[in-house]
């Protein structure tokens, strides 16, 4: 059952971890370079690992509860690489002709925000199964 408001909410997940990062620059330097994820081994793993724990959420739509379980993982990861990008801009000085931050430290937020919604369509789902079941 990929037609799923769940499936919309993963699949932007997808997008926000796997295809905008390479899009949006993380922050520029001094030297109005952009600089993206790829700089960083760590942001690129922990994007890889939330693109490719969101995709195993979308098609294991069968097992609710296993769906529910690696969104929460994935919540968590996304909360590592905000407070890594939180890190990351302290330590960047705020002046504006010295650092601008970018639009890309957002996107674990987005991903953050879509999978608490689709964790409360997946609960959804199993409550009105577990209801069903119940009138049986």
């Amino acid at each position: 059952m990929l037609q799923r408001i769940q499936t919309v909410y993963l699949l932007i997940c997808v997008i926000a971890s796997a295809v905008l990062p390479f899009v949006f620059p993380l922050w520029i330097d001094e030297n109005e370079k952009a600089i993206y994820f790829t700089e960083s081994t760590i942001s690129m793993i922990l994007f890889g690992l939330i693109a490719l724990l969101s995709l195993i959420s979308i098609f294991s739509f069968k097992k609710r509860q296993n769906q529910f379980v690696l969104n929460r993982l994935n919540i968590i990861l996304n909360f590592i690489l905000l407070g890594f990008f939180v890190y990351r801009t302290l330590n960047l000085s705020g002046e504006t002709e010295v650092s601008e931050k970018g639009i890309g430290i957002v996107l674990p937020a987005i991903s953050i925000v879509m999978l608490v919604l689709a964790n409360r369509a997946i609960k959804k789902d199993e409550d009105l199964v577990k209801s069903v079941d119940r009138l049986r």
